[in-house]
């Protein structure tokens, strides 16, 4: 059964990827999100919504990662931020003590696995394994790009990733995280897919400017099964 998939921007911005974290359970937003926005979120996604923003910045689809069983949040996440996400959230929460702090740019990861910036890998290896629970950490690039976190999207219905990925990385891809994963934009054309993209086993949002047929390889990739 196909589930839904909604077009949106946040304050005419469509990078809304940017800006929201989202799992089966909870979707994290910035306060300068509107009710319209609030309510796409609610009806497409079906989640939680905790409302807070990381260090006191709106970025929250950077600096968050994680899957439905933990979040990974970046060293200056304030005390009451913490507080909110942990009261909220019923699974594992970290501070991770990096010096990378864009950890949804530099974690790519569902409830299976990760893949994680090559740097940074020896950094974060074992809290991403302890926290988020995945069987496998490994570190890599997607199409030569380290910020893998960035050049792709990945849940547990499938995956989409940056255009010049080759079939190479998207078997071993898709071996690693147990779904099917393909190639795609975002946003008339944008290959860094996390920037336009936020979805969950519920439903699909994407940035206002991606096309139509960006949108039929969005719902081939994460909304048939």
């Amino acid at each position: 059964m196909s589930i839904p998939i909604e077009k949106m921007d946040i304050r005419g911005n469509p990078n809304i990827g940017i800006y929201i974290f989202t799992n089966d359970r909870i979707t994290i937003v910035p306060p300068l999100l509107e009710e319209k926005e609030l309510s796409i979120i609610r009806t497409v996604l079906k989640t939680k919504i905790i409302i807070t923003t990381i260090g006191g910045m709106n970025l929250v689809g950077i600096l968050v990662a994680g899957n439905n069983k933990g979040l990974l949040l970046p060293n200056f996440v304030r005390d009451h931020e913490y507080e909110i996400i942990k009261r909220e959230f019923e699974g594992n929460v970290a501070i991770v003590k990096s010096r990378y702090t864009a950890l949804g740019n530099i974690c790519l990861v569902n409830d299976r696995a990760a893949l994680v910036h090559p740097e940074a890998y020896p950094e974060v290896r074992d809290i991403v394994k302890d926290v988020l629970e995945v069987e496998t950490v490994e570190k890599g690039t997607i199409a030569n790009i380290p910020t893998v976190g960035s050049a792709a999207y990945v849940n547990n219905r499938g995956g989409l990733v940056h255009p010049d990925a080759d079939e190479a990385e998207i078997s071993y891809l898709s071996q690693l995280f147990g779904v099917p994963i393909d190639i795609g934009t975002v946003n008339f054309g944008i290959g860094f897919i996390r920037s336009g993209l936020v979805a969950n086993s519920f439903g699909i949002i994407v940035g206002s400017r991606t096309t139509g047929p960006e949108m039929m390889r969005i719902m081939q990739v994460f909304g048939g099964r």
